[in-house]
């Protein structure tokens, strides 16, 4: 039925899609042909157990395509609301009709454009008020799936608080009747219930959160609140699926692998010694425990959680600190993880404890750059500058376009300093989460946050950084390449980039420099280790610096398969 397979594709009327195609205005009887298999549809859901079933009418697909104010059809479906929402109704009636009235139609809807040029909620309440006595509940949430300045607002980013779109289901609930479902960024189940109980919606809708802790509601009716992971809201679901049609999630490494795993009790029972109380280290040793097996982890610092604690203070990360503290709390209170601070691993420890297996999980550290200057006293890496910005003066130069450099830049910024980027290469860098760049780069460009890319930093003085223009000497990055318009038009290809002339040199001004320039992988003092168990493993970034989503898989797995061979 693609266009690539030689079909022809329809909207509402003619038009030309984000990619530039030329779209047809969908006749009368494809019209009628759409609705007459979406009932088909329902009614072989009905037939093999499902319970409902949701009409998609928002995002910008075909049938929001109808109800929108564009839709100027001089027919019976277009040209007023009651002519833009009747492909809609009929769909749901003719569901009705074939799998009859007790099997509910649920209609999601963007209650607005969230475009200039486009809708409001004044729009998005007409229609809804259409829908009543024909939809049995609507789904409220908002955007367009193909426009990147909203979509991060359709399936909200990390930089919105949670449930950020409930106002939009709390106004059409104001005005319509029907039971109103609200959705986007809820996570904890006290504010679903006082969203229900204040009377802002009727239902609570979950996507994320249940691909981060699929067991959400249970643990919420059998009053384990604090064992709920919270979506982190990070994209990595969302980027793989648009890279790799994968479905993971950075939090819950069994999401999208489920098949792949082996949940089988292990033969034997080990001794298993984890170094490293971060992201990994803690993966492993509850994975561990849950096997069975005789768990020590030691953590040389007094707090686990690693180096991503150094966040600790930054507003947009608050949820993913909400999952290392809960990792911390099931590690500690939960499991028989003989939990020891303030320990360093050392080969005598390992002889001491004499374990059978070792998991080396000791991270790794900044990439400290050889630049003249960086050892003054207005310099500090990305870690520092977030864990105390009070030490980050008005001014600040972040050299490193990478999501660490980003990421500071943006914070330092929500405190009120100046912040640019220096970046070498032709563009800032995605590490692959292209969903999560068009978050970025929202927040770098209403911040105002100055960035430089083909641009060397030579020395760093009492004033600045002196910066050298190189010209596209390095290659461009460029996203992996994932569906339609999103790649064409979102990642940082819209963030204004400022360039030195290729061989100029320029002072940018600055009290305070940061480097994020990457980090070194402890792998030498990992593997110092390898000899001194019968069975040894590294996990996340000691073995590469990579993310959540690598640490929490490989951690998982490996403590997953140990004892079974």
């Amino acid at each position: 039925m693609s266009l690539a397979e030689g079909n022809t594709i329809y909207s509402a009327t003619n038009t030309q899609n984000a990619a530039g195609i030329e779209v047809a205005e969908m006749p009368e009887e494809i019209i009628l042909d759409t609705i007459e298999k979406h009932a088909d549809a329902a009614l072989y859901l009905k037939n093999i157990g499902f319970g409902m079933v949701t009409l998609h009418a928002g995002h910008g697909w075909l049938f929001n395509q109808f109800a929108c104010p564009e839709n100027n059809r001089k027919d019976k479906w277009g040209g007023s609301i009651e002519n833009q929402a009747r492909i809609v109704v009929a769909t749901i009636d003719r569901i009705h009709q074939k799998c009859g009235r007790g099997f509910p139609v649920d209609v999601r809807i963007s209650a607005a454009s969230l475009l200039e040029d486009s809708y409001d909620t004044d729009y998005g309440i007409e229609f809804c008020k259409q829908l009543e006595g024909h939809a049995d509940s609507i789904n409220v949430s908002v955007g367009l799936h193909e426009e990147p300045t909203v979509i991060i607002r359709t399936v909200p980013s990390m930089f919105m608080d949670d449930a950020a779109n409930l106002e939009y289901a709390a106004k059409i609930k104001h005005n319509v009747s029907t039971p109103i479902s609200a959705v986007g960024a809820f996570a904890d189940p006290a504010q679903m219930e006082e969203a229900i109980a204040s009377g802002k919606c009727d239902i609570i809708y979950c996507g994320r959160a249940l691909m981060a802790d699929p067991d959400l509601p249970i643990k919420a009716m059998t009053g384990r609140e604090d064992e709920i992971h919270k979506c982190i809201r990070c994209f990595e679901c969302y980027s793989a699926h648009c890279r790799k049609s994968e479905h993971v999630c950075a939090i819950n490494p069994e999401q999208g692998r489920e098949g792949t795993l082996d949940y089988s009790a292990p033969k034997t029972r080990k001794k298993v010694l984890v170094a490293g109380g971060g992201v990994g280290g803690m993966q492993a040793a509850i994975t561990a425990a849950e096997q069975g097996h005789e768990v020590v982890l030691c953590e040389k610092t007094d707090r686990l959680g690693g180096c991503l604690r150094c966040e600790e203070k930054v507003p947009f990360k608050q949820n993913l600190q909400h999952y290392l503290d809960t990792q911390a709390h099931i590690l500690v209170d939960k499991t028989d993880v003989d939990v020891r601070m303030k320990t360093e691993v050392t080969s005598e420890l390992i002889e001491e404890i004499a374990p059978d297996v070792l998991i080396a999980a000791i991270g790794s550290k900044a990439v400290k750059p050889s630049i003249p200057g960086i050892d003054r006293e207005n310099v500090m890496c990305a870690d520092d500058a977030l864990m105390d910005a009070s030490r980050v003066g008005q001014r600040v130069a972040i050299i490193g376009g990478g999501l660490v450099g980003i990421e500071a830049a943006i914070y330092l910024s929500g405190l009120g300093r100046d912040a640019t980027i220096i970046q070498r290469d032709t563009d800032l860098r995605d590490s692959g989460n292209v969903i999560h760049a068009l978050a970025l780069s929202r927040e770098i460009r209403d911040r105002g946050i100055a960035v430089y890319t083909c641009t060397e930093p030579v020395e760093i003085t009492e004033g600045g950084v002196v910066v050298k223009g190189i010209g596209a000497a390095h290659p461009t990055y460029t996203s992996p390449t994932y569906e339609a318009a999103i790649i064409q038009m979102g990642g940082f290809g819209v963030v204004e980039k400022q360039q030195v002339p290729e061989g100029e040199q320029l002072l940018l001004e600055a009290d305070t420099v940061v480097y994020a320039v990457g980090q070194r992988p402890l792998q030498d003092e990992a593997m110092a280790w390898s000899l001194l168990a019968p069975e040894y493993h590294m996990i996340g970034d000691c073995t590469a610096p990579r993310n959540i989503l690598a640490a929490t898989q490989e951690a998982h797995t490996i403590a997953l398969n140990l004892g079974k061979h």
